[in-house]
């Protein structure tokens, strides 16, 4: 239903609300898309609420084309599967950690790897059922110490991750390219300029890694990008190759002479770099991690 504007439920602001630090968080406030409700909490008001359903409509129209299905688990949830991944400890303070009246533990969910995986485990029981691909989109909680950036760095924030149960290799290879090129339409549709760079998997884990930035100057990571080939990293994952004995006398030779040019391989300690300021794309939202 389309509302006039005179019934909307909008206020906007004349002035830079106090707590705001960067453009996008300035203008989401004043232009009523969100209100803050808490330090990194923030209301989605009706007009913010419209674009947040877009993107995940957008979000969720490209992971059902590659045949991913959708499910919802409960933002809270069971110490049990954390403790035995070990990641109860190795989140540290960022885990909202609560427990009810009984005095059992519980969390409030950061991701969601162990909850997906004691799912098909309990509904599969046969190779023959594999492969799947499954993701949610769900708000997540993670104890920032300093909340700041509006949407870009919050205590609460919406992200869709997506997990693939595969049977070998090959088929992961299949899952993670698939996925990869669902993230690179949902960009594209979103009319977003993004920079796919090598990254640390972190506490998610995995052997791979990629991140979509986008070059902001409010960003909140870094990369580097070779200005000789396409390799991009952040600047946790960069990789330089081991430095050839005599390695820099031919370098003074080759610059000494007009008639020759260099070219750098790939991944080489020639190549040289320069670091850009970027932003996660949608308030910190997934790699596409294996």
């Amino acid at each position: 239903m389309i509302h006039r504007l005179s019934t909307l439920f909008l206020r906007t602001l004349r002035d830079d609300p106090a707590e705001a630090e960067v453009p996008s968080h300035r203008l989401l406030v004043r232009a009523g898309y969100i209100r803050r409700a808490a330090p990194g909490g923030y209301t989605w008001l009706p007009l913010g609420m419209r674009v947040l359903q877009r993107v995940e409509q957008i979000v969720r129209e490209e992971m059902n084309a590659i045949g991913a299905q959708e499910v919802h688990f409960p933002a809270l949830l069971p110490r049990e599967p954390y403790d035995a991944s070990g990641r109860w400890t190795d989140y540290g303070p960022n885990l909202f950690r609560l427990q009810d009246r009984r005095g059992v533990d519980y969390l409030l969910g950061p991701t969601h790897e162990e909850m997906f995986t004691l799912l098909v485990k309990d509904l599969y029981s046969s190779y023959k059922d594999l492969p799947v691909w499954l993701y949610q989109i769900q708000t997540k909680y993670r104890d920032e110490a300093r909340p700041r950036a509006g949407l870009l760095r919050g205590r609460e924030f919406v992200m869709k991750d997506s997990y693939s149960f595969d049977l070998d290799d090959d088929g992961l290879q299949r899952s993670y390219d698939a996925h990869r090129a669902a993230y690179v339409r949902v960009f594209e549709r979103l009319g977003l300029d993004v920079v796919i760079v090598k990254a640390m998997s972190g506490a998610m884990g995995g052997s791979a890694s990629e991140e979509f930035l986008a070059q902001c100057a409010s960003g909140e990571d870094t990369f580097v990008r070779c200005t000789s080939c396409d390799y991009r990293a952040n600047t946790e994952a960069v990789r330089i190759g081991v430095p050839v004995a005599g390695d820099g006398r031919r370098r003074r030779q080759q610059r000494s002479s007009t008639r020759r040019t260099h070219q750098p391989s790939r991944h080489s300690s020639t190549c040289s770099t320069r670091a850009t300021t970027c932003g996660a794309l949608m308030h910190r939202g997934p790699p596409a991690t294996r």
